[in-house]
């Protein structure tokens, strides 16, 4: 038996050994909570809990069988959208809007209630990335223009005049928008007095350098007539630094491959390292040896000769897994596997305590408060069982009642429907909802499995139900009282390196009333802020305010192709982008363990991508299978072709192993395939379940090989 399949008996149930000397050794000291006290506790939780997240499990799954009767019972005639509402309440799944109400968290850091920016999500096992995102509260708008094709034209290795010039042209029109002169333009301003068009704006200096802020957000102008760039600046500019990222989610979740306790204790560790600020990582660049750390607190003196300190680094949520996702680290008493979301409330929320009692070196939040994201919540009843979750964790660690704050992932069709009775199960924790295309997507397929065909996935980005989603979540949250309490986000720019394209579109997120959208890389958090600075986001808040909601009907919209014909080449196109994005995501999934990375797509465009975009691409072909606008044989041929496609783009990566070797599928492959022809069979599309199968028969296979 591996040492991490080890149990130790812990108040009646099973812990894993690596998890055991974890919590002893590293997380449950200085907190002052006593080791028995502590195990007993999680022990009562679990046996608390655990049968009510089964139960809650076991509703989805007979409202989903309830959703396939009727779909079924209806197949060929014409949808009866009005019939169909009145079966969703039927079944549970459409429960009564709440009375008007205002949630009533409190204590709640700026970053989070007052600050409209940029959000991060990074897979917390990956220290140097998760090192980056932290850090990324913070960065050079130069840098990000400079090295990005948001500046059009080629990038040389050595440094190019005529492109830097480019650079600081772009930057000084981008200062004359966010803090204008009264008089001229910051393109030809030669330095002393700012004649600035708000005095207000300029709040304190650092040496020459000067900090301003404007919708809340800070921008410092780097003057160094020294610097190689300053030097021939006439002002002597040698960069303009943007508040970036203000707030960033460590990710247990959809972009991490944690199938065992190793991996688990792995990721905890990096999580308690962040809280604490002795998280380091140390590799190779540019053929040095670099370390990375956590960046200190920036200071400046403010106009009235007052000290200001500005957060060095992004305001830290962490986010645990759902309800369906179970673990082995933990046995319960009767030998199942426990829900491996309980124990991520638990043991996130004491490596919180490190920052709450001040035992590290820097403060996450200085309101008090631990921040966990919860994903994949399906209805009211499961954010309610969530909080009272919530509840006991405060109670286990000795913590006044609605410490531990809670972000909803608003990403499941039912929560959707539900979302205003969602809020209002957590209103005196909540403060964060978001909307997120793929996984939203993929629960709109799975529910509706059988309703019909599904249109292709470019056109449901133009459906009726998703803007509606993407509406009704701003409108509802606005509604609710989040503005100036907590955020309402939007999903994810995945392409890192089409950041033109993202400085055209993203800046319909804060135009949307938005108060923070996700970004795959902290170059881009600093361009993103742009939109930031641009949009008044609060004032636009106010000004929607007062607007209707879209309609639930519209939201309810079944996306279905109603008839289509589509020619092969339609199809093929279809099922090759789908078949290409399973296999290049599997295959570093389960070789590898990279929950999250950038993929190259079918055109060979780098995208970040996470079981989100898995969930999509395997649902929709289990749909079109299901319905027979593809054959079993027509499939497994686009995989076989899409194989290839795959291996070729990463035949430079170190250590990749073919998809398929003399004829023989990988275990990958063979992950990837399953995804599709057991995806219906899935509970809601999930992708977890035959993932982590796979994974671990890769990493036994893997051991077995090294002890050979």
């Amino acid at each position: 038996m591996a040492e991490n399949e080890q149990l130790i008996d812990k108040g009646g149930i099973g812990i894993a050994a690596p998890l055991v000397r974890f919590i002893e050794e590293r997380a449950l000291p200085d907190t002052g909570i006593d080791p028995n006290r502590f195990w007993e506790g999680m022990a009562q939780l679990f046996a608390a809990f655990a049968p009510e997240n089964r139960a809650l499990l076991e509703t989805r799954r007979k409202i989903q069988a309830r959703l396939d009767d009727w779909h079924q019972a209806g197949a060929g005639r014409p949808f009866d959208q009005d019939g169909y509402q009145a079966y969703l309440r039927d079944i549970g799944y459409l429960l009564p809007e709440p009375a008007p109400f205002q949630i009533g968290v409190e204590n709640v850091d700026e970053e989070v209630a007052g600050i409209a920016a940029p959000q991060l999500v990074v897979p917390v096992l990956n220290a140097r990335f998760l090192l980056n995102a932290v850090n990324a509260r913070w960065g050079s708008l130069y840098d990000a223009l400079y090295g990005t094709d948001a500046i059009p034209g080629p990038r040389s290795a050595s440094y190019d005049p005529e492109r830097g010039a480019r650079v600081i042209a772009w930057a000084k029109a981008f200062l004359d928008r966010a803090v204008p002169l009264s008089e001229g333009s910051w393109a030809t301003w030669t330095g002393g007095d700012v004649p600035l068009l708000d005095p207000a704006q300029l709040v304190g200096r650092a040496g020459d350098n000067l900090l301003f802020r404007n919708h809340g957000l800070h921008i410092e102008v780097v003057i160094d007539p020294s610097h190689p760039i300053g030097r021939d600046d006439p002002a002597g500019i040698a960069d303009v630094v943007l508040e970036s990222a203000a707030t960033t989610i460590c990710d247990l979740e959809d972009s991490v491959a944690a199938v065992d306790a190793d991996d688990k204790v792995a990721a905890y560790a990096n999580w308690l390292g962040v809280m604490r600020g002795d998280l380091t990582a140390t590799f190779e660049k540019n053929g040095r040896t670099v370390t990375r750390a956590l960046m200190a607190d920036r200071h400046f003196v403010g106009t009235d000769g007052a000290p200001i300190v500005l957060h060095g680094r992004s305001l830290l949520f962490v986010r645990n897994v759902g309800l369906h996702m179970e673990t082995a680290a933990v046995r319960l008493a009767d030998g199942s596997e426990a829900p491996e979301g309980i124990l991520d409330a638990i043991v996130t929320s004491l490596i919180g305590l490190h920052d709450l009692n001040g035992l590290g070196r820097f403060r996450n939040s200085r309101t008090g408060s631990i921040y966990i994201v919860k994903p994949k919540l399906h209805g009211p009843h499961e954010a309610a069982f969530t909080d009272r979750l919530f509840d006991g964790v405060e109670d286990l660690l000795g913590l006044p009642r609605h410490t531990i704050k809670v972000g909803v992932m608003d990403e499941e069709r039912r929560t959707s429907a539900n979302l205003a009775a969602c809020i209002e199960a957590v209103r005196n924790r909540i403060v964060f909802i978001n909307t997120g295309f793929l996984d939203r997507t993929g629960d709109e397929i799975h529910t509706s499995m059988h309703a019909g065909p599904m249109m292709r996935k470019d056109d449901m980005k133009g459906a009726d139900w998703i803007r509606a989603y993407e509406d009704r979540n701003v409108k509802i949250g606005l509604a609710c009282g989040l503005s100036g309490k907590g955020q309402i986000g939007k999903g994810m720019w995945a392409a890192p390196d089409l950041m033109a394209e993202m400085l055209e579109q993203k800046v319909v997120h804060p135009r949307s009333g938005a108060s923070t959208a996700w970004v795959p890389s902290p170059t881009a958090a600093t361009l993103h802020a742009i939109h930031y600075h641009d949009v008044d986001v609060f004032a636009r808040q106010r000004e929607r305010a007062s607007e209707p909601a879209e309609s639930l009907e519209r939201l309810l919209t079944v996306p279905l192709a109603h008839g289509r014909n589509w020619d092969p080449r339609e199809l093929g196109e279809e099922l090759e982008n789908n078949a290409q994005g399973i296999l290049g995501y599997v295959v570093r999934w389960v070789d590898q363990g990279l929950g999250c990375s950038k993929v190259p797509d079918i055109r060979d465009i780098g995208l970040m991508e996470d079981r989100a975009t898995l969930r999509i691409s395997s649902q929709h072909i289990a749909n079109w299978l299901l319905h027979n606008i593809v054959t079993p044989e027509i499939v497994d041929a686009a995989f076989a072709r899409m194989a290839a496609k795959v291996d070729a783009q990463n035949r430079n990566e170190a250590g990749y192993q073919p998809l398929v070797r003399d004829g023989e599928p990988s275990l990958a492959y063979q992950a990837a395939r399953a995804l599709v022809f057991e995806g219906l069979a899935q509970p809601n599309g999930y992708t977890e379940a035959l993932l982590h199968r796979f994974r671990k028969q890769r990493k036994a296979a893997d051991a077995g090989a090294r002890v050979a």
